[in-house]
């Protein structure tokens, strides 16, 4: 199958157990793999045979940005259950989400789940 990639892609939300995370919010990246059949698009150079990654973005960036969860891995659950159900197209998605510094005790750059799920 034929992928689409979309990169850390960045939003501010207030997910998290702390109290202050959902007070002052983060910094949150998102990173997606897109499952599509791309042919049809390659061949005919039509946007309604692919996904309109603008659209993609904005979808992900209302869940991120909107109601506040407590663990990302719901996030991440989220977004892939939204973009399965609104893009007819993709067969399977990969979402990534990334926490930078997240407020629990230790040196490190992030913590993030990733999840797979088709349709």
């Amino acid at each position: 199958m034929d992928k689409i990639y979309m990169h850390q892609l960045q939003f501010y939300g207030y997910h998290g157990v702390f109290s202050e995370e959902k007070t002052l919010g983060q910094r949150y990246m998102v990173d997606l793999t897109l499952s599509v059949d791309l042919h049809g698009a390659g061949v005919t150079d039509d946007l309604s045979k692919t996904v309109n990654y603008a659209d993609v973005y904005q979808l992900v960036k209302q869940i991120v940005e909107g109601k506040a969860f407590d663990l990302i891995e719901a996030v991440a659950e989220t977004i892939a259950n939204s973009i399965l159900s609104e893009f007819v197209l993709i067969k399977e998605c990969t979402v990534k989400v990334t926490k930078p510094n997240p407020p629990i005790p230790g040196h490190y750059e992030s913590v993030a789940v990733e999840i797979s799920r088709t349709r």
